[in-house]
């Protein structure tokens, strides 16, 4: 499940950001003051809703995500996701997805890595490097794996912290939705996703931080926080109707942090309980 890489990078970005935002359209935004958290999460996952069709009747999994870095040295993101899904036949597959990227703070350059691992033998292996050629102007991706190949991408499209920031700015300013190109490197690195992401009512900070407890999630006590939905939709999908590839339903804080994960593939959904928190310290910018 190559979308699962996209939901990490999605989920949440790093510490004490004053970014200029960049429009997709390659125009300048009002400058907002992002205030995001370096953190590690463990979340469990589980099956809860499932579609005749879809041949899935249980699903476990751990993910754990982990977020370091700063404006001077770009933001690192890695991400295991292990799975056991069985099937109607009763057949069981594991999978062990393992990520790795580094983003530019000024979104010039991202890298990424990517193994994916099915009943203990390598199914796939993704790397490349993005640079942004200017804020203004075409993206060049080098692929290494899992062939070597050259990508150019429009100036429109995100990179995985670009959009995150972008989101939350969005919400922040009372948007009601938000649209956006994405390229995260997954998809064999070599598809853009076209998103567009609905954002509910901010949550009363006195009800925002409802969770099961959690060490040290009292840092996210008091702080805003909106129900988001992103779907992901393939530019090559035919007609106007068409639905999305799959969904990603989230409660964002304005840090950055997920208080829970649920992810729609049309026949089955999984969610994913926040059950560690642990926030890390960054390195200060001289």
């Amino acid at each position: 499940m190559a979308m699962v890489r996209r939901l990490a990078r999605s989920v949440a970005k790093v510490a004490l950001l004053w970014i200029c935002l960049w429009r997709a359209d390659g125009a300048r935004a009002e400058e907002a003051a992002v205030i995001l958290a370096p953190h590690r999460a463990v979340y469990d996952f589980s099956l809860s809703k499932t579609q005749g069709h879809s041949g899935i009747i249980a699903v476990v999994g751990r993910m754990v995500y982990e977020l370091t870095g700063s404006t001077c040295e770009g933001y690192t993101e890695k991400l295991r996701f292990v799975t056991e899904m069985t099937n109607a036949d009763g057949e069981q597959t594991i999978a062990d997805q393992q990520t790795s990227t580094w983003e530019e703070a000024d979104g010039k350059q991202f890298r990424f890595n990517s193994t994916d691992v099915r009943n203990g033998k390598s199914v796939e292996d993704i790397s490349g490097d993005a640079t942004r050629v200017s804020m203004l102007g075409h993206i060049i991706v080098e692929l290494t794996k899992p062939a070597k190949m050259d990508l150019t991408l429009p100036a429109r499209v995100y990179f995985p912290t670009q959009h995150l920031i972008a989101l939350l700015t969005a919400a922040r300013m009372g948007r009601v939705s938000f649209a956006a190109d994405v390229y995260d490197g997954s998809e064999r690195g070599e598809k853009v996703y076209h998103t567009i992401s609905t954002i509910g009512a901010l949550v009363p900070h006195d009800a925002s931080h409802k969770l099961s407890p959690i060490a040290n999630a009292e840092r996210l006590q008091g702080l805003s926080a909106w129900p988001i939905r992103i779907s992901y939709f393939d530019p090559k999908s035919d007609g106007q109707d068409a639905g999305p590839s799959y969904e990603i339903r989230s409660v964002f804080f304005e840090n950055g942090v997920n208080r829970e994960l649920i992810m729609e593939y049309g026949g089955f959904t999984i969610e994913g309980e926040l059950k560690k928190i642990d926030f890390l310290e960054s390195k200060r910018c001289k």
